[in-house]
């Protein structure tokens, strides 16, 4: 995440540290009459759950006519899921009520939610291989368990990353590492790729579309460095408008994308012409901050490195060569905050 200038998320939960809290949620299901235990397992009870197939809009009917289901005489009806397996030797186990073993895939995701997000969440994502049965037996769960309704209020189901025309994965061994594709692109780069195609739909990674980012890039960089112009200002309102109205339309990014290039473009072809392009400048940062960010904090840092080591004179050149690029700086007891200004 560090590498790809994303923000860290405040939790990184495990699964594995969680397992009282799994079985907590198990157990208040079993009590509730959504669950049953069965020979060492314990099912979620399909049938309990008036509502259960609404988010893949399947009935149980046709899920098991379309399921490759092997026969469980455990089961009070085919399409059970597991919440809790009995332990299998050499796999990992835990006590429980119900003797040793291990939880179900979907029970993690539920009992985790609960514990760091509480009963009802806002928006919910994950890949569209995962609305059935996953997401739909985390729904299934949470609501039976909690009684609140709804789970998630959105639901934001991404397409799959793919190589040519298949599935990038780790069972095809057609992975290309994020660690591979930062040895040939910026990190930057690399995320406008990703924004380049809408989210519900599959992206077919290529070095060559990659490098095509990385060359358009480039341009957004160049309306960023500061102009003398005194002419007429840039127009930056239509651009404005353009990109608020495709984020607003379920993130249409790549519409999103079109808007601040065509911004880039216009900013770099008024200055010049001696346009003053303060204010398109103003409008490209603070709808994508896509430019030197991660280059800044580079700066930033190596120079809170050399105050350290009382390289004043070494910092001050990084601090003057900021502000001749319209970056302030501010130290302050919790280190050095830094700015962008509209300079003309």
């Amino acid at each position: 995440m560090d590498a790809l200038n994303i923000q860290r998320a405040s939790e990184y939960p495990r699964a594995t540290r969680e397992i009282p809290r799994i079985i907590d949620a198990i157990s208040g299901l079993i009590d509730r009459g959504h669950a049953y235990p069965a020979a060492g397992d314990v099912y979620f009870r399909v049938t309990s759950k008036d509502d259960y197939g609404k988010l893949s809009h399947r009935t149980l009917d046709s899920m098991i006519a379309g399921a490759r289901i092997q026969v469980d005489e455990n089961k009070e009806h085919p399409m059970d899921f597991v919440l809790w397996k009995g332990a299998k030797p050499g796999e990992p186990s835990w006590e429980s009520p119900w003797g040793p073993g291990r939880p179900g895939w979907h029970i993690e995701c539920t009992a985790m939610s609960l514990e760091y997000l509480g009963e009802q969440l806002d928006i919910h994502g994950g890949g569209q291989d995962l609305v059935f049965p996953h997401h739909e037996n985390e729904i299934a769960q949470s609501e039976c368990y909690t009684g609140a309704k709804p789970f998630s209020r959105y639901w934001m189901h991404n397409g799959l990353l793919q190589l040519g025309s298949d599935k990038m994965s780790k069972s095809l061994g057609n992975l290309v590492s994020v660690v591979e594709a930062l040895e040939r692109y910026s990190p930057d780069a690399i995320r406008l790729y990703f924004l380049s195609s809408h989210y519900r739909s599959p992206l077919a990674y290529s070095d060559e579309g990659a490098a095509a980012v990385e060359r358009s890039l480039e341009r957004v960089r160049r309306a960023l460095i500061p102009g003398n112009g005194a002419g007429a200002e840039v127009e930056a309102d239509t651009h404005r408008v353009r990109f608020a109205a495709a984020m607003d339309d379920d993130l249409n990014t790549p519409q999103a994308v079109a808007a601040l290039f065509d911004l880039a473009r216009d900013i770099n072809r008024g200055r010049d012409a001696g346009q003053s392009v303060g204010s398109g400048q103003a409008a490209l940062r603070e709808e994508a901050d896509l430019a030197a960010t991660p280059f800044i904090d580079l700066l930033v840092s190596v120079r809170t490195e050399l105050r350290a080591a009382r390289q004043f004179a070494l910092a001050d050149q990084i601090r003057d060569g900021l502000a001749e690029q319209g970056v302030s700086l501010e130290d302050g007891a919790q280190g050095t905050q830094w700015q962008r200004q509209t300079t003309e």
